[in-house]
């Protein structure tokens, strides 16, 4: 049996090691993702951890909750102002480019290796969306300064077109299993999949504003628990239902990131750090399940497929899928580029596996060879290859704003204070200069018989003068005992 306190300590240990492994990426210019998977693979069976592990059931687990949570976060961070212009680009590629990448794949892989087309087509449809993950963490992390609207484009459909993934692999995993069933019948379940979802995922999103705003916890270490609760909601309820849960959670994240309510800023950064713990969690259980000495046996099909998909089908899906839109070819070809694949289709390779598919051993070692090749090739290409099709914008990004950044949030009473100054407080008469308010205090407006004043050193406080001061909320009280006495005091 395995002592708590030796779990805890290498627990922890891996923990440090994939934090210090996203720094040594950074700097090397390679997603951090690849080293995760490393650290898994070092970790596992035949790596020098030894950790016996091979439990399909338990990676699928980790990695549905883990992507839900991804895509939660992402959902939050994506602003509907950045995403309106490019809004039925990228559906197109969520939907149409996926389609047509699995069709594509699945004709490659029947035609070369033996695959039957059924099964080529669950081949292609569990390699057929970008990783979220992925995307995200390249080209956040990188701070990658794309022209046009570029960026934005390629976060939506990362983030939106794992749900069709999702559907057309088990669909096609029917379709494996009982070759007599139509292949029609998808059409009909596709809609009813991605209205539920849909619908369950607008709707918990603009009841959590509400719920927030109006349900005023006692604790505010409440709040990112209720919103952990509301993601556990939303997926399960939308695949309860019968629809599709990741869909659900990520739309559920758009609606609440372009919503207001208390602890706004607060509860997206929280889910930020929960989306990055999710990733090295999600990466180190899918690289202990894989064993390498099987990944030997497939290298050449792996390979030459990952080079049909970089190459032949990613393409092929993206400028179908963008036909009759204002993107220019460079632009295009930039897009079919920067389609890293990454944890979902590792994931969704667990699918056949816990469905008994024939062909399910060698589809998950052939896909998580086509992850690796993907991310090697095109996740350290990233920038290069913007640069030489000229879609990398040397203008520097926006900086940051402090004044969005205190905005953003619902509730700014921790920052915010406004007080009255009373007959009896020390501060009558005085310049602000002359009050000596304690470090990290600024005096930002007086309101004065129904003028407001812009304040300087040599500005003199009278009694009924109304202060609007930015502070740091650990001087909240210090701030109030010198300036105000028992002078009314009211948060911002």
């Amino acid at each position: 049996m395995i002592l708590i306190e030796h779990l805890l300590l290498g627990a922890a240990f891996v923990l440090l090691l994939s934090i210090l492994a996203s720094k040594v990426a950074v700097r090397a210019g390679v997603p951090a993702l690849l080293l995760f998977i490393g650290l898994g693979i070092l970790a596992g069976s035949e790596g020098i951890g030894r950790i016996p592990f091979d439990d399909p059931w338990a990676v699928q687990a980790v990695g549905v909750v883990a992507l839900a949570f991804i895509l939660f976060a992402g959902g939050m961070d994506t602003r509907l102002r950045n995403i309106r212009p490019i809004l039925r680009e990228g559906i197109s590629l969520a939907t149409v480019g996926v389609a047509m990448t699995a069709l594509t794949v699945g004709i490659f892989t029947h035609l070369l290796f033996g695959f039957t087309l059924a099964e080529g087509v669950l081949l292609g449809a569990i390699i057929s969306s970008t990783d979220a993950a992925a995307v995200f963490s390249v080209l956040r992390g990188k701070d990658i300064n794309l022209k046009r609207l570029l960026k934005p484009l390629l976060e939506l459909e990362s983030g939106s077109n794992d749900p069709m993934a999702v559907f057309l692999t088990i669909g096609m995993i029917a379709l494996v299993n009982d070759p007599s069933a139509s292949p029609l019948n998808l059409i009909p379940a596709f809609f009813l999949q991605m209205g539920i979802g849909a619908a369950i995922g607008l709707g918990v999103g603009r009841l959590m504003q509400v719920v927030i705003n109006r349900i005023r916890l006692e604790y505010d270490g409440l709040y990112p628990v209720l919103t952990i609760a509301a993601v556990a909601l939303t997926y399960g309820a939308a695949a309860a239902l019968g629809g599709n849960g990741f869909l659900a959670v990520y739309l559920a994240g758009v609606v609440m990131g372009n919503g207001d309510f208390i602890h706004k800023r607060s509860l997206i950064r929280f889910h930020d750090g929960l989306a990055w713990l999710m990733q090295i969690l999600m990466f180190l259980t899918l690289g202990l399940q894989v064993f390498p000495s099987e990944l030997v046996p497939v290298a050449g099909e792996g390979l030459l497929i990952a080079l049909f998909v970089i190459l032949v089908a990613r393409p092929v899906a993206v400028f179908i899928s963008l036909i009759g839109t204002h993107l220019m070819v460079r632009e295009k070809v930039y897009i079919a580029f920067v389609g890293l694949r990454g944890a979902a289709p590792i994931i969704l390779a667990t699918f056949p596996l816990l469905a008994g598919v024939e062909q399910a051993e060698t589809i998950f070692n052939i896909v998580f060879f086509i992850v690796l090749t993907s991310v090697l090739l095109q996740g350290t290409l990233i920038v290069p290859m913007a640069k030489w099709l000229g879609v990398y914008s040397q203008r520097p990004l926006i900086g940051f704003s402090p004044l969005t950044y205190v905005m953003e949030d619902g509730e700014i009473t921790d920052n915010i204070v406004e007080a009255t100054v009373m007959p009896n407080s020390y501060a009558v008469g005085k310049q602000i200069l002359d009050l000596h308010l304690p470090s990290g205090v600024l005096v930002a407006l007086i309101g004065r018989n129904r003028e407001v004043i812009i304040p300087n050193g040599g500005t003199v406080i009278e009694v009924g003068d109304h202060l609007l001061l930015v502070t740091r909320p650990e001087v909240r009280e210090e701030l109030i005992t010198q300036l105000c006495g028992t002078s009314s005091l009211k948060d911002g």
